[in-house]
């Protein structure tokens, strides 16, 4: 992987982890919504926390597609779980939460994970097609779109 991929994984992290802090701090705020109010709901995406992390959740949705566009997604999630150890932090030292010991734990055990998928390949081997799928397909009325990933197919 070259250094922009990284750069991407990481905007996953850190967009995701800042986005979702942002996010709890101004439904604090807040206070209770209920889903049978769903016009307080519509209306915190005027809070200024609220708004700020709905606009980091929208950039790390951006870098997670980007990255989903060149890698497996069981690489790309694991891989990008490392943000759960940082949101930890955010949650602990910035948000003043109660991080119990368990909840260190499995952030721990998530990390140690997230070493075993960084070692492997980010994608997989996809076979090519066969003569016989290609005719089926072709007699189906299907088209093949090569995205230079996974093949897509379109009615």
């Amino acid at each position: 992987m070259n250094l922009r991929k990284y750069l991407v994984l990481l905007g996953v992290v850190i967009f995701g982890a800042t986005g979702d802090a942002f996010l709890s701090r101004g439904m604090k705020n807040l206070g209770s919504i209920s889903l049978h109010h769903w016009p307080q709901i519509i209306l915190a995406v005027l809070h200024p926390w609220v708004a700020f992390g709905v606009m980091l959740l929208i950039a790390f949705f951006a870098a997670y597609m980007t990255a989903l566009s060149w890698a497996d997604l069981t690489y790309v999630l694991p891989a990008t779980s490392i943000g759960y150890v940082l949101l930890a932090f955010i949650a602990k030292f910035m948000l003043h939460e109660n991080v119990t010991t368990t909840r260190w734990l499995g952030i721990a055990l998530i990390a140690a994970g997230v070493g075993f998928v960084a070692g492997g390949p980010a994608n997989t081997h996809v076979p090519s097609e066969t003569a016989a799928e290609g005719q089926a397909s072709s007699r189906a009325g299907l088209t093949n779109v090569k995205t230079g990933g996974p093949k897509i197919w379109l009615g």
